[in-house]
C-alpha cells in the first residue's frame, strides 16, 4: 500500500481535481483509485480533507435516462411530502421536525390542512 501524496488547500498541481471539480468539467472519477489528498487548515477539528483523482483517467459523466429521472423526481417528492399532513409544503422536510413546520407548530390541527379543507367545501 502506497501512501497518498498530501498537498496544502490550493496548492495541488495540474491534472488532479476533486469529485466536484471533475463534475463541472462533465467527468467522474470512474473507478480510479484516489491520486492525492488536499488539506485544508481548521482551527478545531483538525484539517478539512478533500481526495483528487486524476484528471486524465476520468470518464465521461453517465447520460441522464427516463428511469433514472424518474427515480429522483419520485425521491424529491417522499423529501417534500409531509407525513403528517399528506401535501407537499414547498420546500423538502426538514430531517431535524420529521414534518412540515405548520405540522410541528400545531400539532393537533395543522393550519394549511384546515385551510385546504375549507378550499375544497
Amino acid at each position: 500500500m502506497t501512501a497518498l501524496s498530501v498537498y496544502r488547500w490550493r496548492l495541488a498541481p495540474d491534472g488532479l481535481a476533486t469529485r466536484r471539480q471533475l463534475r463541472a468539467l462533465g467527468l467522474r472519477p470512474g473507478g480510479q483509485p484516489v491520486a492525492a489528498q488536499l488539506e485544508r487548515p481548521r482551527r478545531r477539528r483538525g484539517p478539512l480533507v478533500a481526495y483528487l483523482y486524476r484528471i486524465d483517467r476520468a470518464k465521461p459523466v453517465r447520460p441522464m435516462t427516463p428511469a433514472r429521472r424518474a427515480a429522483l423526481a419520485a425521491a424529491m417528492a417522499a423529501r417534500r411530502t409531509c407525513p403528517v399532513c399528506r401535501q407537499d409544503p414547498g420546500y423538502c422536510i426538514p430531517r431535524s421536525l420529521g414534518m412540515c413546520v405548520p405540522c410541528h407548530d400545531n400539532p393537533t390541527a395543522p393550519a394549511h390542512a384546515a385551510e385546504e379543507a375549507s378550499r375544497v367545501r
